[in-house]
Formats: C-alpha cells, sequence, structure tokens
C-alpha cells in the first residue's frame, strides 16, 4: 500500500492531467456503449452522443445563457453572505467563550436542518423571487464556513496567545488581528473553497420552488422528460462548479503566499 501510494505522489501534475483525461474518456465511452446496447434505457438516460444537440438547442433558444446569469446571481450574493455571517460567527464563538457557551445550543438545534427544509419559510418571508433562492443558498454555505472558521480558531496554539499579549496585543483586536487571523487563514480559505462547491449544490434546491435558474430549467426539462437537457445543465453545474474552483485558486495563492 505505501509502495503504490508513494507512486502516486511522484506523478507529475501532466501525467495526472492525462490519467484524468483517459478516466473520463472511459466513462462517457461506457455510458454510450450501455445506452447504444440497451444496458441502458435509452428513454430515460440520454447518450452522451445527443447532449450536443441539446446544448445547441438551449444555447440557440437562449435559454442556457439566461438560466446561467440568472443562478449566478443569487449563487453569488448568497455565498458572500454565508461565507462572511459564517466566518464571522464562527471566529467570534472560537475567541470569545461567553458567545460560544450561548450559541452552542442554538448551533446544535438547527445545524442538522437541511437547506431544503428552508425552502417554505423562503417563499412565505421572501416570495418567489431571488432573494428566496439567494437565502436558502446563504444557509447551506453558512455552516460550512462557520465550522472551518471556529475549528481553525480553536486549534490555535495557545502561546500565539501569550506572545501576542507579551508584546501589548492582548485585547480582542490585537489578538484577532495579529493572531487568530493569520493563524486561522489556511483553515478559513479551506472553508471558503469548500462552500463554493456547496453553493452550487445548493442552487437546485433553491430554485425548486420557481425561481429562474439552472434548477428551475432542470425541472422544467425533468417533467417533459427530455433527460439530454436535464444532463446538459447538470453538467452545466459541474462546470461552473470547475471555473469558480479555478479561480479560486488564485485568490488561495494569494492570502496563503506566505506558506512554503
Amino acid at each position: 500500500m505505501a509502495a503504490s501510494q508513494t507512486v502516486i505522489r511522484s506523478f507529475s501534475h501532466s501525467t495526472r492531467l492525462l490519467l484524468s483525461v483517459a478516466g473520463l474518456l472511459i466513462f462517457f465511452g461506457t455510458w454510450e456503449v450501455s445506452v447504444r446496447t440497451n444496458l441502458l434505457p435509452a428513454g430515460m438516460v440520454p447518450a452522451p452522443s445527443s447532449l450536443w444537440q441539446a446544448w445547441l438547442d438551449e444555447v440557440r433558444g437562449g435559454f442556457w445563457l439566461q438560466a446561467i446569469t440568472d443562478s449566478l446571481s443569487h449563487y453569488a450574493l448568497g455565498l458572500l453572505i454565508g461565507s462572511v455571517l459564517g466566518a464571522s460567527i464562527g471566529l467570534l464563538c472560537g475567541m470569545v467563550a461567553v458567545v460560544d457557551g450561548l450559541l452552542e445550543g442554538i448551533v446544535r438545534l438547527l445545524r442538522p436542518v437541511p437547506g431544503l427544509a428552508w425552502v417554505p419559510f423562503a417563499i412565505l418571508w421572501f416570495g418567489l423571487n431571488t432573494a428566496g433562492a439567494t437565502f436558502v443558498i446563504a444557509i447551506s454555505v453558512f455552516w460550512i464556513n462557520f465550522y472551518a472558521a471556529y475549528a481553525a480558531v480553536k486549534n490555535i496554539d495557545p502561546e500565539f496567545y501569550e506572545l501576542a499579549a507579551a508584546f501589548g496585543h492582548g485585547g480582542f483586536w490585537g489578538r484577532l488581528f495579529k493572531v487568530v487571523l493569520p493563524a486561522s487563514a489556511p483553515g478559513l480559505v479551506a472553508g471558503l473553497r469548500t462552500g463554493l462547491g456547496q453553493g452550487w449544490m445548493s442552487v437546485v434546491a433553491a430554485e425548486l420552488f420557481g425561481v429562474p435558474g439552472i434548477g428551475a430549467r432542470m425541472m422544467q426539462a425533468s417533467s417533459l422528460l427530455a433527460t439530454d437537457v436535464v444532463v446538459v445543465y447538470m453538467l452545466t453545474m459541474a462546470l461552473l462548479y470547475a471555473l469558480t474552483d479555478f479561480l479560486f485558486g488564485f485568490v488561495r495563492k494569494y492570502v496563503l503566499r506566505w506558506q512554503p
């Protein structure tokens, strides 16, 4: 086992990229063959070769770009709100024992509630609009960033606080800017990156009640048994996540540029 792990780790970036592409080709090739040989029912599972035409039809009709634009509007806002609030409250709970104690019961009560369960309240509170979808996405992203920030603060070596106090930074703001934020930066960034994916996974749930976007378009297509269109938007969400994750990599490198 150890030897195989060593071999895997020794692969260059280009080799890993080639292996990844090969894996995708095998996956889609097997999928295509399975549909064409009726191992998978063609009426229920579209062949990969049919997706290109389905995508072209969506693009020509203006549906694809409009769905992406609509989803990005509440995705970006929900991601921003959920990340900022989650990280901020997580840092506060990690730093201040009183706040941690006061919120512990509330956190244990609300954390298990899935984002989908908030959809009826989103409709009642905000109506069938972007604000309701933003709320559902923000809730889903909030907990990831909360726990990432909380764990990052709790893992800080107490000696750092003593060192900061020795140099006159023993107050709340001194500890926050001189110790907590620098020491917890890797954990915060990891939480933000995970939230990027969770936000996209929440888009479908956020749009279940009719808010325009990728999820709504998928639901419309599924009601018409247009499975090829459904898969097109599934792949669209995967590509959008890959793009946001790639761009976030530059942010991560800048924030953590001090790391070796």
